[in-house]
């Protein structure tokens, strides 16, 4: 190529590599765009079930983003598809968790909803039994009024539960179900034996 054909036609290849850049501008930033909208929609259940793989797509999207800044168009556009497809399994991924754990609390709640109700009935029966027997010993009696004590506010614990289970918080419910769980194990305990 001479001096002269290069001179003569420079402003022709500047003016044509400008504009495939600025036709692949358009298109990058749509990808990124959409990926944003993707992300933004599946934000609020990821971030509860699958936190990780939100931050891992946010970085990635950060980075297509850095890539657009710095006019590199088409690593933005090679890199979007794969992108998209990490932005679009959030929302199925966060589905398959949740629904994961909702089976979980389910199962846990229907244990807890069988044996409290038994438990905290078999230790006012012991209470009762103690009341009676400690007439005599000052003592147990007064340990054993302080349970009966602690019992009642249980039963309060029970009642919010499935206040809990009964609007749908089910996290709420498992979560006050197994802490009253270990505070009847608790006051069991704490009781002197039946003779």
């Amino acid at each position: 190529m001479s001096p002269n054909f290069a001179r003569r036609f420079r402003p022709l290849i500047v003016a044509a590599a400008l504009a495939a850049c600025s036709s692949q501008r358009e298109p990058a930033q749509r990808s990124i765009d959409d990926i944003d909208a993707r992300v933004t929609a599946a934000s609020a259940e990821a971030a509860r079930y699958v936190p990780e793989q939100l931050m891992d797509v946010r970085d990635e999207l950060r980075d297509l983003k850095t890539s657009f800044d710095g006019q590199d168009y088409a690593a933005v556009l090679l890199r979007a598809p794969v992108v998209m497809n990490d932005a679009q399994a959030l929302t199925g991924a966060a589905a398959a968790k949740k629904a994961g754990l909702t089976k979980t609390l389910n199962e846990q709640w229907a244990s807890l909803a069988n044996l409290l109700p038994a438990d905290i009935t078999a230790l006012q029966s012991r209470l009762d039994g103690l009341a009676k027997k400690s007439k005599r010993r000052l003592a147990e009696g007064s340990q054993v009024d302080a349970v009966q004590g602690a019992l009642r506010e249980d039963r309060g614990l029970w009642s919010k539960a499935q206040a809990a289970f009964a609007t749908g918080n089910m996290d709420e419910a498992v979560t006050i179900g197994k802490n009253l769980q270990r505070r009847l194990e608790d006051l069991a305990g704490a009781l002197p034996p039946m003779r």
